[in-house]
């Protein structure tokens, strides 16, 4: 084995390699488990100007599904277009053979919009950021 290479935390957001650490990740993790079938999930609605007005993004796998991000422009709030996109999430991870939905959320943003739509709290972390907390939550999905 050669030299360990030199570790330097950046700021810089590089999206091909984040790409590349995650594929890695999920080569390991069907192999470990032998669930394969990851299959990324998205909707974003864009203005005429093709600026995101709401969207939605995350992932399927091994009969679960994630959602990493969910939002929607503040002019467009109140009207139900989040819980639209995430109930079309849950009928299209239905349809991918996934029994649980999980999302996480902090306090600041939207734990009452997850209960109402019937996803139970299942962990709490606090002071992620200071003074406020994150909100971990999962839905059987029948």
């Amino acid at each position: 084995m050669g030299e360990m290479p030199e570790i330097r935390i950046t700021d810089i957001h590089d999206e091909a390699a984040i790409a590349e650490l995650r594929d890695q990740l999920v080569v390991h993790n069907i192999e470990s488990t032998g669930y394969g079938e990851y299959r990324p999930l998205s909707c974003f609605l864009r203005s005429t100007e093709c600026e995101i007005q709401a969207g939605i993004s995350g992932f399927s796998w091994g009969g679960y599904a994630m959602i990493e991000w969910l939002w929607v422009s503040p002019s467009l709030r109140g009207a139900g277009l989040g819980s639209q996109l995430l109930q079309a999430v849950e009928s299209e991870v239905r349809t991918r053979g996934c029994r649980v939905i999980r999302v996480n959320t902090h306090t600041f943003q939207a734990p009452d919009f997850y209960r109402k739509l019937g996803y139970e709290q299942i962990g709490y972390a606090e002071d992620t950021p200071i003074d406020h907390g994150e909100v971990f939550f999962a839905k059987r999905l029948p």
